[in-house]
């Protein structure tokens, strides 16, 4: 890893969404910052895979020291917490910086569409969306899970990532679809 230099100030750039080259969808548009931390993220993903999870957690942190707008670092910190430490609470968090992150550009931007899912520059936000819905899932607070799935929805209603299913499958989880006992008189 990289020698860790003094934190840098606050970037002066946002997360923002820009139109694509094709004008057919918006894309994020990541803080310079971002963009020249990529070698040292490959590399904590390298860590990771090495299986040094602790490693990795600092590198992450030390990543969003540098630029807090990272969904990236967000989002494996979000995947450690939950694969790793079984911390729902916790990956909750990571998700859901980096979900709000992403929300706020959209707002900021006047809620353009389609934010296309599929792209490489988008792909991440949803990833943390569907992070966050799982773990508000599983923590008990479906209508927050169903409301991030309806967000990321609204976003690309094309729905290539097949998260529509998820808000009946998190809406009807454990309740009785159908008395079968009205059926038969």
């Amino acid at each position: 890893m990289a020698k860790h230099p003094q934190r840098r100030r606050p970037p002066k750039d946002k997360l923002s969404l820009v139109r694509s080259q094709s004008g057919n969808a918006w894309i994020f548009s990541h803080p310079a910052e971002v963009r020249e931390c990529a070698e040292d993220l490959e590399e904590v993903r390298e860590i990771i895979e090495a299986g040094e999870t602790d490693v990795a957690v600092d590198e992450l942190r030390w990543l969003l020291g540098m630029c807090s707008e990272m969904l990236a670092a967000h989002f494996l910190l979000g995947k450690l917490a939950v694969e790793v430490n079984n911390d729902v609470d916790l990956g909750r968090g990571h998700f859901g910086a980096g979900y709000q992150l992403g929300l706020q550009a959209w707002r900021r931007s006047g809620k353009p569409t389609p934010v296309a899912a599929l792209h490489p520059a988008n792909r991440i936000f949803y990833d943390c969306g569907r992070g966050l819905a799982w773990c508000l899932h599983n923590l008990q607070k479906t209508p927050l899970a169903v409301e991030v799935v309806q967000h990321m929805l609204e976003m690309d209603p094309s729905d290539p990532l097949s998260i529509r299913p998820w808000i009946d499958e998190m809406s009807t989880e454990g309740v009785d679809i159908v008395d079968i006992s009205t059926l038969f008189p």
